[in-house]
Parts: structure tokens; sequence; C-alpha cells
């Protein structure tokens, strides 16, 4: 019989089973560093993304354009000279319309693996750190809503792909000059090559591809192509997260570099 005194059995890191450690931690070193530094990067690029997604200007300095911006697929594109400029969205949409391209590239880094490992640490401390006690009572994974959409991931990546390649063309059209010439170069050309260069190394180390190009193959041996295409993204894999931070850095810093450019802070150093 109940008598209305038991005591709930504890969850958590306090659940029958678990290490019965007093300690809230057993770490001595400054472990909440690297969260704290990721909590500030993510925020100071989600800062600037919303505020560049929702200005709708400046995003196109010929030959240059964004990568927040392409393809360009509202009525209310500027005029992209040989460009995505795709008009599928009609004079309807009057919002910027980086808005309705930007939730597929943002779609694949939300559900990436390292991603999810770094804001599970930094913001949701699921768990803050190894040696560190969790503060959830419950941990049901990625199980239930929302965090059941994390799945997405590999079919992202396939949206990803194509919109890579897309940024490839931009980057190629950024060898040309401001009248549409082709065999010249300025400062952000170098700038959108080197971001599209980041971006393929990031999408090409993604967890997803290397399932893709080796997974449910039982013998290597029987396939030489595919299993010298899972050694080349396995190299790439083991640079995930460098690979993550830097083409997050280098997609904000082209938006930016074009941004000042077709805003007037300064003129495009060309250089040929």
């Amino acid at each position: 019989m109940s008598t209305g005194t038991e005591r709930p059995t504890p969850t958590g890191v306090r659940a029958p089973g678990r290490a019965a450690i007093a300690q809230g931690r057993l770490r001595t070193d400054r472990w909440w560093l690297p969260q704290l530094a990721t909590v500030a990067g993510l925020l100071a690029f989600i800062c600037y993304s919303t505020w560049r997604a929702f200005d709708g200007t400046h995003y196109y300095a010929a030959p240059y354009v964004s990568p927040f911006y392409s393809p360009c697929l509202a009525a209310n594109c500027t005029d992209i000279r040989g460009g995505a400029d795709w008009a599928l969205f009609g004079d309807w949409w009057r919002l910027s319309p980086a808005l309705i391209v930007l939730i597929f590239p943002l779609g694949f880094r939300v559900t990436c693996y390292y991603y999810r490992k770094a804001y599970y640490r930094s913001v949701w401390l699921a768990p803050p750190a190894c040696a560190v006690a969790e503060p959830h009572t419950r941990y049901t994974g990625e199980t239930r809503l929302p965090l059941i959409l994390q799945n997405l991931h590999r079919y992202f990546f396939y949206v990803a792909v194509p919109f890579a390649a897309i940024l490839t063309y931009d980057a190629a059209l950024g060898f040309r000059s401001p009248a549409g010439k082709w065999g010249h170069a300025g400062l952000g050309s170098f700038v959108l090559l080197a971001n599209i260069a980041l971006i393929w190394a990031y999408t090409l180390s993604c967890h997803s591809c290397r399932h893709i190009v080796g997974g449910r193959l039982k013998h290597f041996s029987k396939h030489p192509l595919r299993y010298r295409m899972w050694q080349a993204v396995s190299r790439l894999n083991a640079r995930h997260m460098l690979l993550a931070w830097c083409s997050l850095a280098s997609v904000g810093l082209a938006d930016l570099y074009v941004y000042l450019v077709a805003s007037g802070a300064f003129a495009d150093p060309r250089f040929f």
C-alpha cells in the first residue's frame, strides 16, 4: 500500500544504473570555453544572416552575386546578368528573395552531424561536455518532434549539391568584367572562388556523402572506384568540423563583400 511519502525515481544522470557520482563535474579545466566560443560564433552568424536575409538590397554588384541570394527565384529580384535569375515566384512575393532559398542550405547545416554536436553541447547543454553532468532530467534523443526532423539531413544533402553547383556557376561568372566580358578578375572573383571551394569541401565531407559513396558495400575489393571515392571523402570527413566553420565564415564574408561593393562602400579592385 502506498503511503504517499515515496520519493520519485531519479531520472537523467541520477537514474538507477548510472554512475553514482555526487559531483556535478569532474573536470578542473575551463571546459566551458569551447562552448562559449561556439555560442558566440553561431550567434554572430545568425544575427548577420538574419539581417541580410530580410534586407533584400545590395546583393548584386556586377559580376558578383551574394551566395545568400542565389538562385534568385522571385520576380522582385535585381536583374542578374547571365546568372541564376529565375522568377518562379511572381509579383505576389513582396519579401526578400533570400527568404525563398536560404531554407535549403540552412536546413542542410542545421541537421549536419557536426552542427548538431555544436549546438547540443553549447546551447542545449545535452551534455555540456565530457565528465560534466547534464542538467536535463529526461533524454529522448532524436525520436520525437522536433529533433526527429534531424533525420532529414540526408535529403537536405541532395538539395545542397545543386545549390553548390549554382554557386560554382556564380563564381565562374565572377571572372568577367562588370560589362559582362570574360577573361577579367577582381578581388571579388577570388572571394567567391574561395567561398565555393570551401562550400564544396564542407558538402563533400558530410557524413551523408560518405555513406552514399561507400555505404552498404560488403566488399570494397569488388568496387574499387567507390572505395577510392570513400577514401577521399573520409579524409575530408576527418576535417568536417574545421570545414564547417570555415565555410560558414566564407559564406558570410562573401555576402559582406558583395554588400559593401554594391552599396558603394568601396570599389572592387580589378586585377586584369
